[in-house]
């Protein structure tokens, strides 16, 4: 889990006290008669907040190398978790335990193009992660901005949503138009530029490791773009042109 917000675990606490624990957290035994915590950290927490000495649990005989796997998939099962701390924890049991997309989602009950989505949403800038996390935007917008590569203009869209509180409706229709708009400037690049520039072009992009495009007007005037996706790659592209 990436943040448990207080607020919501006060709520819990209370709601404990007065149910009782519901769903028990689940442990596994360990040397000198104590229990490790596998899954259930919000409930513990909200348990301990509310003065509760005894509360119930699953105990499961797990092994270190199993416990982690144990762990991530009860916990991707809940409802309670937020769609970046899921993308994790799915991204981690395909890198760390070698499941396929497949595999985990017969596991965890889901079918394999929603375990696909979650983890495209970790190729997504950090500031839209976050507003994934907090809320600001639904899962919805962003599969919607996850079909645009260039991370500025994510962002840009990303903006956009928040400040003309877009639907996500709308904001498909953006990225379609976006998407086209984006392949129509490469065609009629493509064509207006000779072979001569295109080579140019090619060797800027290779020396900046940035897609460079060339603006080439009639007259012979005409402009060099070069992307960045963040201020650190700003400095670095300064840095090879002072070189």
């Amino acid at each position: 889990r990436i943040s448990i917000s207080e607020k919501e675990l006060k709520e819990l606490a209370e709601s404990i006290k007065t149910y009782g624990l519901i769903q028990p957290i689940t442990v596994r035994p360990t040397k000198n008669n104590y229990y490790e915590l596998i899954s259930g950290e919000r409930r513990l927490r909200a348990c301990i907040l509310g003065g509760l000495k005894k509360i119930p649990v699953f105990i499961k005989d797990v092994k270190n190398n199993q416990m982690l796997e144990v762990a991530l998939v009860e916990n991707i099962q809940r409802q309670d978790l937020d769609p970046i701390e899921i993308a994790l924890s799915l991204d981690h049991l395909i890198k760390d335990y070698h499941f396929t997309q497949e595999t985990l989602a017969k596991k965890i009950g889901k079918s394999r193009s929603t375990i696909s989505n979650y983890i495209r949403l970790l190729k997504l800038d950090p500031i839209i992660q976050a507003g994934i996390r907090d809320k600001i935007i639904t899962i919805g917008h962003a599969k919607a901005i996850m079909n645009i590569d260039d991370p500025n203009i994510q962002l840009n869209i990303y903006q956009d949503i928040i400040r003309k509180k877009l639907s996500v409706r709308d904001t498909e229709v953006i990225v379609k138009n976006t998407k086209l708009t984006s392949t129509l400037n490469k065609v009629q690049n493509r064509i207006s530029l000779s072979n001569h520039y295109q080579k140019i072009e090619n060797t800027l992009s290779t020396f900046f490791n940035q897609n460079v495009k060339l603006r080439i007007s009639k007259n012979g005037k005409g402009k060099i773009e070069i992307p960045f996706s963040s201020e650190n790659k700003l400095d670095e592209i300064i840095k090879l042109l002072q070189s």
